[in-house]
């Protein structure tokens, strides 16, 4: 436990931004899987909009500096793949 005043003040920090960074991870965690629930169905519409959202969290998550850049960066790399590849399937079964 902390012994001195400066360092109770820092572990009463610590603790609120712990859960602040959980809940906001838990809610970007819970956007990837609508996404790529929708991303299962085959709606299109529905999954470029999932997408737009799930990108937004994660630029949010980047700027409130729970996720690095780069993590972010490639997290929605791979989404939009995830995504492109559905729609040439798609294309193809036509």
């Amino acid at each position: 436990m902390p012994t001195t005043k400066s360092a109770e003040k820092r572990l009463r920090q610590n603790v609120k931004r712990n859960l602040r960074n959980k809940i906001h991870k838990s809610a970007l965690r819970g956007q990837i899987k609508k996404f790529l629930g929708s991303l299962k169905e085959g709606n299109i519409q529905t999954t470029e909009e999932e997408l737009r959202l799930t990108v937004k969290k994660l630029d949010k998550s980047v700027s409130r500096g729970i996720l690095h850049k780069k993590a972010a960066s490639r997290k929605k790399s791979r989404l939009m793949k995830k995504l492109s590849q559905t729609q040439t399937a798609l294309q193809q079964k036509k």
